[in-house]
């Protein structure tokens, strides 16, 4: 069985050129549905992407394996790590953990993560998602899990200084009903939702998009099932050696982000950290430097 360094997902995209009209609109079904739609039988996957099963057997076999069951038990395998606890993720890495100081094993796990994440983002669809996020016409909103708020509560705080109408959306349970109500067709949804993924944000998520609201989904490499009402997806490597995952390479597209939209509004970004600065001397919010 091949195992590739990349999820099936991005093998699936990485091979994408090489396949034929009917493998390519198999694979276009599969990665707009994934992992879900590798759960089910030959027959379902076939039927759901307006396919014949040899087209699915023929494709398992041009990505390197035997054949659909081969193929289907890497998905699954994939499935399981999204939903490892914390304690599994810590007695994982442990047993085989080598010798060298815990602070270079974890930095050397987070640049490659780092890595990968950026190799695999698409600059087209990031500055897409910029521009969505500078249209002064959009209100922003963000919203993240259990971890991930406070991620989100980050971008909100720097965000809300480049540019007006945003708002962080509580994590609460029940908070995200609400919400809704101030979301209209074409405003921007920010979630975050990384494994164990949290059915508040999916709701949430699968909710706005029903209102035409447009939503970017921050998400680890195995992808969260919000991905599937998502326009837009950043998928994030989370994994590091401790009972916990990494957010270090969300951090960092949280921060290109928002210097992007600046770079887009820096005449309105500006004015208003001007007013903001003042705001703070006034109030003398910050200790001044003798």
């Amino acid at each position: 069985m091949p195992k590739p360094a990349a999820t099936v997902e991005q093998h699936i995209r990485a091979s994408f050129d090489g396949l034929t009209r009917t493998e390519r609109q198999l694979a276009n079904h599969i990665t707009r549905h994934y992992p879900v739609a590798m759960l089910g039988s030959i027959t379902a996957l076939a039927k759901a992407a307006e396919v014949s099963t040899p087209t699915v057997v023929r494709l398992a076999q041009k990505l390197g394996y035997k054949g659909y069951p081969d193929f289907q038990a890497v998905v699954r395998s994939e499935v399981e790590e999204r939903l490892i606890s914390p304690i599994a993720k810590h007695d994982r890495w442990a047993e085989g953990a080598p010798d060298a100081h815990i602070l270079n094993r974890f930095a050397d796990t987070v640049v490659g993560n780092l890595q990968a994440t950026l190799s695999q983002i698409d600059h087209a669809e990031f500055d897409a998602i910029t521009r969505l996020m500078a249209d002064p016409a959009r209100k922003l909103f963000a919203v993240g899990g259990r971890i991930t708020h406070a991620m989100a509560d980050y971008f909100v705080t720097h965000m809300k200084v480049i540019r007006r109408d945003v708002t962080l959306i509580s994590d609460v349970p029940g908070a995200w009903p609400p919400a809704l109500i101030d979301m209209t067709a074409g405003d921007v949804l920010l979630a975050f939702d990384i494994r164990r993924y949290e059915n508040s944000v999916l709701a949430l998520v699968e909710m706005a998009a029903e209102q035409g609201v447009e939503v970017i989904l921050m998400t680890d490499q195995w992808v969260s099932p919000a991905a599937e009402h998502a326009r837009f997806r950043l998928s994030a490597h989370i994994e590091a050696p401790s009972a916990w995952d990494s957010t270090v390479a969300l951090q960092v597209l949280v921060e290109t982000l928002l210097a992007a939209v600046q770079g887009l509004t820096w005449d309105e970004t500006q004015a208003r950290m001007k007013r903001l600065e003042d705001l703070y001397a006034r109030a003398r919010f910050f200790r001044r430097s003798k």
